[in-house]
């Protein structure tokens, strides 16, 4: 026997489970009187926050709420859904966030699914809820969030009780649950499915703990420091910054929706340090009005992920005063699990060079294991060539417990001991990861592959062009063709001839796309493009 193992066990002294809920303890201990959160004319400091997710754990677990429970939420970012962060695992049940711009079919499937004893809902999606509770199985109790910010002509009762009410029937000396292993689920996140029904992501308490440790490790992040919701709290739990900024003792500032004149206004009001947004959002920003935007009294921290950026936005936003750092990850690993970590010696590079290697995904997060781009057929890394293709893989704690009630989607998507992304990237020589393409959106023509994310970046140079994607377009010669996409900037005008010549000034001929079509791109909650749509209209 190992004589280190001998007479030096596990017990309650020495190993206690890790959860991301003891950090808002910890905040109510050290910091009570400092404020956390911020929304509208509404504040709360740790200890009135503690004490509000004290009493909706308590109130949850009067009503039945226990181990193993689902309680889904569907909401803005207000404290309602911060607080669910806590109060909810504080019983022992799984808090499901779930998309606010999902169709009434879909937020059925997943109340059934899920399996979901209370919803929680703010009363703007009553025309959703209620149609997807017409044909649910299931029947939760619905608890309403009332928010005097929210579009009050939308705004109508769903359940008998209300969010403040319902808190208030709790205890205030409730003692919350810790996980018994920190195994145990967390929650609960569901995948937007492009085909058929999503699926259920689980997360545990260990990955959340160490998501959010790793995230300010990963981005330098400061005590202090004040942070803005643009991210949806209910994509990735906010990427786990709810657990995150607790740690920090920094202020979270509520984005009820995405308004950039908002965003400039609220940097200036609450000295903001750091946000998060996809690419979109980046875009949304540089391209808003000058009387939208504001000059910047300070620098500010922007991460940016969710779809592969183009390097000329970096360019864009640093004129602006935001400093941005590019990370990938997925629903399936709590958020991000690479980083374009900045060397020094890129700093002599020019500044176009510098933008380039910005957009690369990166290298992995401290708290992340291992992640390779390797040939998915034999498991063996690429040679790292920055040229040869192969999927985005991934080994560490940060990758979820499996989908739920799926075993067979889980056993496909850890085959071989990796988790597998679906994202086909190449590696630099320097170990700098970067994506050429989802799988499904690489374009085979005439037996070459081409990156539509490489069209894409090209595309978004041309000052006219606001964001640009790029889809297969059948095509009875060489199978499949570039097609693409483009929403122009306002004010700006092209033609489909010009943007085809810009192109063929630095893409190989095989790569240029062979029709261009100007409108506004469908997108996701999160900003993603709904390239499967575009994939329709391409067909058409």
């Amino acid at each position: 026997m190992n004589k280190y193992n001998q007479n030096l066990d596990k017990n309650d002294a020495n190993f206690v489970p890790l959860t991301p809920l003891s950090f808002l303890e910890r905040a109510k201990d050290i910091y009570p009187d400092y404020v956390g959160i911020v929304y509208e004319d509404r504040s709360y400091t740790w200890s009135e926050i503690y004490k509000r997710c004290i009493k909706f754990a308590s109130a949850l677990e009067k009503i039945g709420i226990g181990e193993g429970d689902t309680v889904s939420v569907m909401a803005c970012n207000t404290p309602e859904i911060f607080e669910a962060h806590y109060s909810v695992p504080m019983t022992g049940g799984i808090l499901n966030t779930i998309n606010i711009r999902l169709d009434a079919k879909t937020v059925s499937y997943i109340l059934d699914h899920s399996e979901a004893k209370v919803l929680i809902v703010d009363r703007q999606f009553h025309a959703v809820v209620n149609k997807a509770l017409e044909t649910a199985k299931n029947k939760p109790l619905i608890i309403d969030i009332q928010d005097k910010f929210a579009d009050q002509s939308l705004l109508k009762k769903i359940g008998e009780k209300e969010y403040e009410e319902f808190l208030n029937t709790g205890d205030e000396n409730f003692q919350w649950k810790r996980p018994k292993d920190e195994w145990q689920a967390i929650s609960l996140s569901y995948t937007s499915g492009t085909t058929g029904n999503p699926k259920g992501v689980v997360y545990h308490h260990r990955g959340s703990y160490l998501m959010s440790t790793g995230s300010a490790v990963a981005w330098n992040m400061p005590a202090r420091l004040n942070f803005l919701t643009v991210v949806p709290m209910f994509h990735c739990n906010g990427w786990c910054y709810p657990w995150t900024i607790p740690m920090l003792n920094g202020k979270t500032v509520c984005l009820r929706n995405i308004d950039i004149k908002k965003i400039f206004e609220l940097i200036e009001e609450h000295k903001i340090t750091h946000f998060g947004g996809a690419p979109i959002v980046l875009n949304m920003i540089t391209g808003a009005s000058e009387k939208d935007q504001k000059k910047l009294g300070h620098k500010v921290y922007v991460l940016t992920a969710g779809a592969p950026p183009p390097s000329i936005i970096f360019k864009k936003m640093q004129a602006l005063g935001f400093e941005v750092m590019h990370v990938y990850g997925l629903t399936e690993t709590y958020g991000h699990i690479l980083q374009c970590a900045w060397n020094d010696q890129w700093n002599d590079l020019d500044e176009d060079k510098q933008n380039e290697i910005k957009a690369r995904q990166g290298v992995r997060y401290p708290n992340t294991e291992d992640v390779m781009v390797m040939d998915p057929e034999t498991l063996e890394p690429v040679p790292k060539d920055g040229k040869t293709m192969g999927e985005i893989m991934i080994k560490g704690n940060v990758v979820m417990k499996g989908y739920f009630k799926d075993k067979e989607a889980t056993d496909k998507a850890m085959a071989g001991g990796w988790f597998h992304s679906g994202d086909l990237a190449v590696a630099h020589p320097d170990g700098y990861i970067k994506i050429q393409d989802r799988s499904k959106d690489i374009i085979i023509s005439g037996g070459e592959n081409i990156s539509s994310i490489e069209i894409e970046n090209t595309l978004a140079k041309h000052p006219a062009v606001s964001i640009a994607a790029v889809v297969a377009k059948p095509d009875e010669k060489w199978g499949e063709v570039p097609c693409a996409f483009i929403e122009k900037v306002q004010d700006k005008e092209t033609s489909e001839k010009e943007l085809i010549d810009f192109c063929k000034e630095t893409l190989a001929g095989f790569k240029v796309p062979k029709k261009i079509e100007f409108c506004e791109l469908p997108k996701t909650s999160t900003g993603k493009i709904q390239k499967f749509e575009l994939r329709k209209k391409a067909k058409e």
